[in-house]
């Protein structure tokens, strides 16, 4: 089990290395196609099973439901508009486009964030996610995964379940304020993937920290294979 993931992982990266230099020069519309066409697939199946003790992730989520071709690009270009609306209305939000979806990551210094050993939404938090819903309104044919994360401080089980909170929370809040609870899946790491040296206290606060993945749903794939 081991050589074959071994040999997947080496075969993603080969396909990664393949597309490079069409993807490099590529603006994010184009890249929604070529990482479609190229890697996407098989890029899917790893971090799907290699990310987080096998669980799906914000990035994992966003590259293994990839369409890619013609399609893809035309949800790139619509993933476009909306990454830069949340970039635009929600401060400090890190919006990063990845092929066919948009990665959002909030941590203690953008936007939403949890008081040390709590899991509830506060006042700043409620603000910076309601201005976040309006936006998925905005937007309704996209699915939305939210990932919770924390820093190496406490033991492994109390993070895995500080993370869970956290994650549910967000994922709770969206959902009372009129969002459509099938648009969303919940996953937590705890301190598992860590983005940030722990060894100081602003890696910390950036490893504290909840991510989203939206994707297209089935509604905006087919009507993206249609051409519209």
């Amino acid at each position: 089990m081991k050589i074959y993931k071994s040999i997947t992982i080496i075969l993603a990266l080969a396909l990664i290395t393949s597309g490079c230099e069409a993807i490099k020069n590529a603006n994010n519309t184009q890249k929604g196609a070529v990482i479609g066409s190229t890697s996407g697939a098989v890029l899917g199946g790893v971090l799907g099973n290699n990310i987080g003790n096998k669980k799906n992730s914000a990035l994992g989520a966003i590259i293994g439901g990839v369409v890619g071709g013609l399609a893809g690009g035309i949800i790139g270009k619509q993933m476009d508009k909306q990454a830069q609306k949340i970039e635009e209305e929600i401060d400090g939000a890190e919006v990063t486009r990845v092929g066919e979806g948009i990665n959002v990551t909030f941590d203690e210094s953008s936007g939403v964030y949890f008081a040390t050993n709590k899991s509830n939404i506060n006042a700043k938090s409620q603000t910076n996610l309601n201005k976040l819903i309006a936006i998925f309104k905005e937007y309704p044919d996209t699915n939305i995964t939210v990932v919770g994360h924390t820093d190496n401080t406490g033991n492994d089980d109390y993070n895995m379940e500080l993370s869970r909170k956290r994650a549910e929370s967000v994922t709770n809040y969206l959902v009372s304020k009129g969002l459509n609870r099938y648009r969303f899946k919940t996953y937590w790491h705890g301190e598992t993937q860590a983005k940030f040296t722990n060894a100081t206290p602003e890696g910390r606060a950036k490893n504290r920290r909840v991510e989203l993945g939206i994707v297209a749903n089935e509604t905006m794939k087919q009507r993206a294979q249609q051409g519209n």
